[in-house]
């Protein structure tokens, strides 16, 4: 990706942005901690060492970016678009996500123990060897994610739309889902359901 801009070393803490667009864009070490996005996009932009610490993100877009090493603690995103984005070596939890689309999003080996994704449009999305420990799937679109290696031990699928997200090999153990997927998990390993 060719960067048209960079952004470096900013304070941005505690601050309100509304309806900026940084396309292209390179933000490199930035504290963003406990700043207010209301309809921001970055469009496929690169974003090292950026701090969103108790960060709150309203319908804002994450279009094809890499987010490395950011730290989200206690960060709120409430109907945020993060198609084709991917976190890489991120601190994501606790984190707060209420609606929106993350779908194509890599959390690839990512630590999402206790997240709460519940409703979350996730299809496609690449889980593997991330830690779901606990986590609340519950509602979530989760169709055709990857899920090679993933921890789910105690978290809460139920009602999800588990559609092709292979889960052979998966330890589900404490996991919760509801009697249809019972039935899914049942046929898919060879039982025969009357």
């Amino acid at each position: 990706m060719a960067v048209e801009e960079r952004i470096a070393h900013q304070e941005w803490a505690c601050q309100e942005f509304d309806q900026v667009r940084h396309e292209r864009c390179e933000l490199v070490e930035i504290d963003a901690s406990e700043a207010e996005f209301t309809g921001c996009v970055f469009d496929r932009c690169e974003l090292t060492g950026v701090r969103l610490n108790a960060a709150v993100l309203t319908r804002c877009a994450f279009l094809g970016c890499t987010l490395r090493r950011c730290v989200l603690f206690g960060a709120s995103l409430a109907d945020c678009k993060l198609t084709g984005s991917a976190f890489v070596d991120c601190e994501l939890r606790p984190l707060t996500v209420s609606g929106g689309d993350w779908s194509y999003v890599s959390m690839r080996g990512q630590d999402l123990s206790g997240v709460d994704f519940r409703g979350l449009k996730l299809r496609e999305s690449d889980f593997s060897e991330a830690d779901l420990t606990k986590a609340d799937l519950r509602d979530a679109d989760l169709a055709y994610a990857r899920m090679h290696n993933v921890k789910l031990r105690g978290a809460d699928l139920r009602g999800a739309n588990l559609e092709a997200a292979p889960l052979h090999g998966v330890d589900l153990t404490e996991v919760r889902i509801d009697l249809a997927q019972a039935a899914l998990f049942a046929a898919a390993h060879g039982a025969r359901i009357d």
